[in-house]
């Protein structure tokens, strides 16, 4: 019995050692020659200036799940770039929109700006006409006051009692002081006490 159980035990451990020398054997012979035999491939095909995984990507192509999952890949890049291409064509239109408002704010602008330069010239011919005008009627003022120059004191001094206030004090103010007393000299003294009043103010 003791030795059947000892070569019970034998017998397992026999087992158990050829269990993994087995796979050692499968190991050594068959997996580290294919690694290597793969990394020397890779290397080749690096200096070769191949692409292997694009190869790869073209042999499956044809596989029945693989092919699919790059076309779905494309579909939803498709999709993307459209969605895409239509935003910039929106934002595109936008922009065109805001060009189109701008020049006609820009058109209208000139538009405000030649109506301003045409009103300027009007306002410049008005100002040198209203000049000529004054120019004018300082030149008859100045003959007004040259003729109550030459008249008599006798004879200016019903005038000017018969004028306006505004136009008598204007006369009055612009004559030389020696003609001027001698004018209120033949006034009425209600007169010539107005008119000395008011100039004195």
């Amino acid at each position: 019995m003791a030795r059947q159980t000892k070569k019970t035990s034998d017998l397992s451990e026999m087992k158990k050692g050829k269990s993994p020398g087995f796979f050692r054997k499968i190991f050594l012979w068959i997996l580290i020659p294919l690694m290597f035999a793969s990394a020397l491939f890779l290397i080749i095909a690096k200096f070769a200036d191949v692409n292997v995984f694009d190869k790869v990507n073209e042999l499956t192509e044809g596989l029945p799940f693989v092919g699919e999952r790059q076309e779905d890949k494309i579909d939803i890049d498709d999709i993307v770039l459209e969605e895409r291409v239509v935003t910039l064509q929106a934002e595109i239109q936008e922009k065109e929109a805001q060009v189109y408002q701008l020049q006609q704010q820009l058109e209208t602008s000139a538009d405000e700006k030649e109506a301003l330069l045409v009103e300027q010239e009007e306002l410049l011919d008005e100002i040198a006409q209203l000049k000529r005008q004054g120019d004018d009627s300082k030149q008859k003022f100045k003959e007004v006051v040259l003729t109550f120059e030459s008249m008599s004191a006798k004879s200016a001094a019903p005038v000017i009692t018969n004028m306006n206030d505004a136009e008598a004090l204007q006369i009055l103010t612009n004559l030389k002081p020696d003609k001027l007393a001698a004018i209120l000299e033949k006034m009425s003294p209600e007169d010539a006490a107005k008119y000395t009043t008011t100039m004195a103010k």
